[in-house]
């Protein structure tokens, strides 16, 4: 598990993309299609196109980071639309990673009636 600090900003580049490409390219994107600044310290999670396979890049301030994984049943969930960024919290980033519905998660459990 990688220790992600909680004020970072996760952002997902909507639309799918292409999974051959490598950090300096996937931040070359960040730069030119989502006029953002991949050094920032920002993580970028990108999708592929079947929707089994994600890549993350980031720079924590020492150098840059680029994380792969890949589903071995089912698919991540991602926003419609059609291209762009969506603001997510590390929780749901951690959701999205378990293949979970990050956009409501439910809990499994429920408070007990006092009295």
């Amino acid at each position: 598990m990688i220790a992600i600090p909680g004020n970072v900003r996760v952002r997902l580049a909507i639309g799918h993309t292409d999974m051959r490409r490598g950090f300096p390219s996937l931040a070359r994107l960040v730069q030119e299609s989502l006029k953002r600044d991949p050094h920032a310290g920002d993580l970028y999670v990108f999708r592929g196109r079947r929707g089994d396979l994600i890549k993350i890049i980031w720079h924590d301030g020492q150098g840059a980071c680029l994380f792969t994984k890949r589903l071995e049943r089912g698919r991540f969930l991602w926003p419609s639309m059609a291209d762009g960024v969506v603001t997510i919290s590390v929780a749901q980033l951690s959701y999205l990673l378990s293949g979970i519905d990050w956009r409501m998660p439910q809990a499994t459990w429920r408070p007990q009636a006092s009295g």
